[in-house]
């Protein structure tokens, strides 16, 4: 089988135009998806995932793989076995992001709220700040545990509220009996840009000045 190191280096010309990989090329990879600054496989016949980075993120590939490492042996993270200029190699973990399960319905309980809470903790304890703590990024495995990923802005120097602000929600809306558990990807997804763009900075502002 090919090297992660082999693999990154050979598509890093493809990945530069935001472009994907033949499968007929590349028979062992198996497509997962793509964000801001990276487009994830499947190692096929393996465990493990590889993260590759568009050039321009290239500096995110190299903070990530640092938090990794100080995250390494806690079970609510995936583990880091290689890493390079543009590239990660973790753990694939089976399962469905909290955002899939809202828009099929499966219920998320008061246990993996906590879980979330205990791998912040975690963190947090290792000197981490932990920053961007989404829907997308928090998976919740086929055996009901929960694991996060994407911890590139783990040491950002300002104060997040969003997860706070997911738990808010959760107790104050979802866990009713009444609310719907299940909402379709448009709702989410509006709910998720205003948030970005009108609640989240009052959170943080109402947050910065109780400090103060």
């Amino acid at each position: 089988m090919v090297s992660a190191v082999d693999i990154a280096s050979s598509l890093k010309g493809i990945i530069a135009g935001h472009s994907m990989p033949s499968t007929e090329d590349w028979p062992d990879l198996e497509y997962i998806g793509a964000g801001r600054s990276a487009v994830v496989f499947r190692i096929k016949s393996t465990n493990k995932a590889l993260k590759l980075f568009y050039p321009e993120f290239e500096e995110v590939a190299l903070e990530e793989a640092a938090i990794y490492r100080v995250l390494q042996g806690n079970p609510y993270y995936p583990t880091l076995y290689e890493a390079g200029d543009n590239f990660l190699l973790i753990d694939y973990i089976e399962g469905r992001t909290l955002f899939e399960c809202l828009t099929i319905g499966e219920r998320i309980s008061e246990m993996h709220i906590k879980e979330v809470d205990r791998a912040l903790a975690y963190a947090k304890e290792k000197g981490l700040t932990p920053s961007d703590i989404h829907l997308r990024n928090i998976i919740l495995t086929n055996e009901g545990n929960i694991r996060l990923i994407d911890v590139a802005r783990f040491r950002q120097n300002r104060s997040c509220q969003q997860w706070n602000d997911l738990k808010r929600v959760y107790y104050s809306f979802y866990n009713k009996p009444f609310f719907p558990k299940r909402i379709p990807t448009q709702v989410l997804d509006s709910i998720a840009v205003t948030y970005k763009k009108f609640l989240e900075p009052l959170s943080e502002r109402l947050m910065d000045r109780d400090a103060g």
